[in-house]
């Protein structure tokens, strides 16, 4: 059994099998600093909801899209059937596209038809996206979420950006507030002087530019609102923590954790990727190596030395994980694999020890 000093039945269950058997869920957040398997773990989830839901969308907010990569197939904007299932569908989503998108039905709402005509409603757009950082991607959101929301689907898998966007991504109902504020204090103060300004440029008429734009933030706002509430439902949202057993990761674990906590969004779980043998632990490995390492070669020696130094150190961030989480998280460790996880095959294998861990008294 590995060296974490804790009582196995006084733990959590070491799986995700919490997340699989609350049908009530709707959002499932994947979470964690970059490069620790945030997708992995998202479409392994993905992967064994598709077993007991009937349908199941897995979302990528991430400006560098992997799930393309990890499914071995090509996937867009739009949900793409995931070969091999029959009830499973991914997409990746572009935050710039989105914006780019809702700024061409704002020129048709205003009748800014034309090259020349459309000039004002760019200006507009981007002095407010200037003006108030974040509100690009808080618009981009909340049409992913419209889109989303009138989709079927059972339940839905965000495969989130590195820790510090996701952060963002929660904070979008306070800027979403702070630019409704902004422009309605404009709009109280100086009337018609947004269309009109706007106007100068061939945006369509005042009125129209000014109720398109007002029109378009309280849309945004009324859609990420209901998302926030239902984001603070712990009925219907979780977020999983993904991290690996490291210093860096450990302690961006524990900010996101609190930052989670002051959102009001759920997490009990924690995904700690990369896991070095975790049934074994370093006592009895080094046991095993210092009996062995005369009858080695220099180089085997080099090898296993250098790993027993990973082991040695990735048991110290393990068991820093349980003493600050173990008592009331689902800490599931994943080994640390001889070949990459790609394809459907291998992440339905994977994915197993996501729900059937482990075992660490062996």
């Amino acid at each position: 059994m590995a060296d974490y000093d804790y009582d196995d039945e006084d733990l959590p269950d070491p799986s995700l099998k919490n997340i699989i058997e609350q049908d009530s869920l709707q959002w499932i957040f994947v979470g964690g600093k970059g490069g620790v398997g945030k997708t992995t773990t998202s479409c392994c989830l993905g992967t064994q909801l598709a077993k007991h839901r009937k349908k199941v969308l897995i979302v990528s907010t991430d400006p560098a899209h992997n799930l393309s990569d990890a499914f071995c197939q090509k996937i867009g904007r739009d949900p793409t059937p995931i070969l091999g299932f029959d009830n499973l569908s991914a997409m990746e989503i572009d935050a710039t596209e989105d914006l780019d998108k809702m700024q061409r039905s704002m020129e048709d709402a205003t009748g800014a038809g034309q090259d020349d005509d459309a000039s004002g409603i760019q200006a507009l757009m981007s002095e407010l996206t200037n003006s108030i950082p974040g509100i690009d991607e808080a618009m981009s959101f909340s049409e992913l979420m419209k889109q989303v929301q009138n989709m079927d689907y059972d339940v839905v898998v965000f495969d989130t950006a590195p820790t510090g966007h996701t952060l963002r991504l929660l904070s979008f109902p306070t800027i979403l507030e702070k630019a409704f504020g902004k422009i309605m204090d404009l709009k109280d103060r100086f009337g018609g002087l947004i269309g009109q300004a706007s106007a100068l440029f061939g945006g369509g008429s005042p009125d129209q530019v000014q109720d398109a734009l007002i029109g378009r933030l309280e849309e945004t706002r009324e859609i990420i609102n209901k998302v926030n509430t239902a984001f603070q439902d712990p009925a219907l949202t979780t977020f999983v923590c993904v991290c690996i057993p490291e210093f860096l990761s450990i302690y961006e674990t524990e900010r996101l954790v609190q930052e989670l906590s002051k959102f009001g969004i759920d997490s009990h779980n924690i995904v700690v990727n990369q896991v070095l043998f975790p049934e074994k632990d370093a006592e009895e490995l080094g046991e095993w190596f210092d009996s062995n390492k005369d009858g080695l070669q220099k180089e085997a020696r080099e090898i296993c030395s250098k790993m027993m130094a990973r082991k040695r150190m990735q048991d110290k961030y393990i068991g820093q994980c349980f003493d600050l989480y173990g008592d009331d998280f689902h800490v599931v460790l994943m080994p640390l694999l001889d070949h990459e996880v790609r394809g459907v095959d291998k992440l339905k294998d994977f994915s197993e020890l996501l729900i059937n861990p482990i075992d660490l008294e062996e």
